[in-house]
């Protein structure tokens, strides 16, 4: 006789809610979640390290460098809300490993290729299988975990692995592009296999929900919207933000966005559920993400040419250049669950956004000749603690008080937030650098060029620590009110009394 492992037996076993001791499976099943959010962040940095490589190696622009980042971000994002829902249609454990699989695959055919737009095609195959992987994980956590401490203690260790994965790849992808370039997209393969050969034996099975359907619809009409404005964006530039074919592009995207709505309201099973966005912690957490994650990504692709192309880095030299901020944050792992238990989300959001912000405005003078201890690592260092103090707290945040049944749907909602989020920041910056000229070009040149990119990445980052700041401001204003009102009433008494 066979028995079924369920998340729920494993929180009974050992009294678990009492003495707040995980059984060593639980951990196992933690562990091999972690692993693949670690993958996936991975994956991301790593390749943007490969990204001169790559372009010297099979002759790509600048503009069409940035695809091989936003094809996967574009996939990851696009289809994030359907992979949350087809887990639970289907069963979150096959959902997740049957991702897995085809992410391992993508990865080594990426490896293998020699044409720029079918490597683009595996990274958008793997952005797609991530977007599978990733809600159907933070979901398996946050039904298996109880809301409050025990669930802030895993989704901390969760985060962390993801936050410590988009730091470290900028790492192991110098390594890998020193020993070329295609050891960045073949490196995530052995990996992906020991993590789906454990999740078989430690993932719990689970029922498939009884009823509903996909939105496969909205589906279409999100990602296409997403697709075509990303496009748009980088490609008007070359065309003309007044030409045709730009302005009929962005009048699809808007008709695509309209359509989504009128999808996501009338369709039996949606998508999304439109009123979860009336949560205003969740909508917090998705703008926070934006920027976080937004300013993130193009500061890298900037700062990966910019060590590279102006400085003559080698890629080793880069990554370990930037290794403070990997170390920051995977070392704050054992603590971010305590921290935010004690201080709460919302002051750990500022004080991400702030970090960064502080990074970025101190890097936008940066010259031909930089001094690395003044000039790059106080950046480093404050993106680590950015990146630890923000991206664990926003996913805390954006799953606090929804129920189990959306647990899903809250968790990737803000994983689309970052990734589209990631897209459309980056398709930004990379129009705003005009890294098409001549090949001719002077160091001072081509940081010209680069300078508009890091100003935008500033404004996000700023624009997100300001709305992270209003909750804060809008309760002061309330505190001052309604201390006011009780300086005001006690005299309006007297009156009456007097009179």
């Amino acid at each position: 006789m066979t028995t079924t492992v369920t998340p729920e037996s494993l929180l009974s076993d050992n009294d678990l809610p009492r003495r707040q001791r995980w059984p060593a499976r639980l951990w196992g099943v933690l562990a091999v979640l972690s692993l693949v959010l670690f993958l996936d962040g991975l994956d991301v940095s790593m390749v943007g390290v490969a990204l001169p490589s790559i372009g010297t190696e099979l002759h790509l622009t600048t503009s069409s460098l940035q695809w091989i980042v936003s094809g996967y971000v574009l996939g990851y994002g696009g289809l994030l809300l359907l992979g949350g829902r087809t887990a639970d249609l289907l069963g979150r454990r096959r959902v997740f490993l049957i991702a897995l699989a085809v992410f391992a695959v993508a990865s080594l055919l990426g490896g293998l290729v020699d044409s720029g737009p079918l490597l683009i095609a595996t990274r958008f195959v793997k952005g797609v299988s991530a977007a599978f992987t990733a809600p159907t994980g933070l979901s398996i956590i946050t039904t298996t975990f109880a809301e409050g401490r025990m669930r802030n203690k895993a989704l901390s260790i969760y985060t962390v692995f993801g936050a410590s994965g988009y730091s470290s790849g900028l790492i192991f992808g110098g390594l890998m592009t020193g020993i070329g370039w295609r050891w960045t997209f073949l490196m995530p393969v052995p990996i992906a296999i020991v993590a789906l050969t454990a999740g078989l034996a430690l993932i719990p099975r689970d029922t498939p929900a009884s009823s509903g359907g996909h939105d496969v619809l909205g589906a279409l009409t999100s990602t296409g919207a997403m697709l075509v404005l990303v496009y748009d964006l980088v490609s008007a530039p070359a065309r003309g933000w007044t030409a045709p074919v730009t302005l009929a592009l962005f009048a699809a995207v808007i008709v695509l966005l309209i359509a989504f709505v009128y999808v996501e309201r009338r369709v039996r099973h949606p998508l999304v559920r439109l009123g979860i966005l009336r949560k205003g912690t969740l909508v917090r957490a998705n703008l926070a993400i934006v920027a976080l994650f937004g300013s993130y990504t193009s500061f890298q692709f900037i700062i990966t040419l910019y060590l590279q192309d102006v400085l003559g880095w080698a890629p080793l030299k880069m990554a370990l250049a930037l290794l403070p901020a990997g170390l920051l944050v995977a070392l704050s792992a054992p603590f971010a669950g305590t921290m935010i238990d004690r201080f709460g989300t919302a002051r750990f959001i500022v004080g991400g956004l702030a970090a960064m912000s502080a990074g970025y405005v101190l890097f936008l003078p940066i010259g031909t000749h930089p001094v690395y201890v003044t000039a790059i690592l106080p950046t480093a260092v404050l993106l680590g603690v950015g990146f630890a103090l923000g991206f664990p707290s926003i996913n805390v945040q954006a799953t606090a008080g929804i129920h189990d049944d959306e647990q899903g749907l809250a968790a990737g909602l803000v994983q689309t937030a970052a990734q589209v989020g990631a897209a459309l920041v980056l398709a930004v910056t990379t129009a705003l650098i005009s890294g098409d000229g001549p090949p001719a070009r002077t160091a001072a040149g081509v940081l010209a060029e680069y300078r508009p990119g890091l100003v935008f990445v500033t404004f996000v980052a700023v624009a997100g620590l300001a709305m992270a700041l209003v909750p804060f401001a809008v309760r002061r204003r309330a505190r001052h009110v309604g201390a006011h009102r009780a300086e005001i009433v006690p005299a309006e008494v007297e009156e009456a009394e007097a009179a």
